[in-house]
């Protein structure tokens, strides 16, 4: 129980220190861009996310001109998908990375599930791999770990 309360205290403490460094790029170059991962938690209103965002994440700009508030969950916004305004929630837990190109800087998080992937690969087929050590050995490798989900 003690593990998991660390764990929340640190991603509340993440949260915050995302938080800060976006009004604080906000006040220092008035725009900001923040990546956001595809998660079922975020609301972009109809607009939602393209297969290319779903995997490498959606990037919103935000500046000072609009009305956002940044509650302790994430923030909630309007903004404006093809000229048509579509009310928005961004969870903080699901902002991967703050930045602002004119004050040169930049915050990034990696989220928690993140696993290397060898390319070509899918999870099945890297599961399954069995490689001879030499050409004539008879002993294959078999990789057990489990699926992580």
């Amino acid at each position: 129980m003690l593990l998991l309360s660390m764990h929340e205290s640190q991603g509340h403490l993440i949260n915050d220190l995302k938080k800060r460094v976006f009004h604080d790029l906000l006040e220092i170059a008035g725009r900001v861009f923040i990546v956001v991962r595809y998660s079922e938690n975020v609301s972009v209103g109809r607009r939602g996310f393209t297969d290319e965002e779903k995997e490498n994440g959606l990037v919103l700009v935000m500046n000072s001109q609009m009305n956002f508030r940044w509650k302790e969950e994430g923030i909630d916004v309007r903004l404006m998908f093809g000229g048509a305004p579509e009310k928005c929630f961004i969870p903080a837990d699901d902002i991967i990375a703050v930045y602002s190109p004119e004050a040169h800087a930049q915050f990034l998080v990696a989220p928690p599930e993140i696993e290397e992937k060898p390319a070509g690969k899918t999870e099945k087929e890297r599961q399954l791999r069995r490689v001879p050590e030499k050409e004539n050995d008879k002993v294959v490798k078999v990789d057990f770990r489990k699926k992580k989900k």
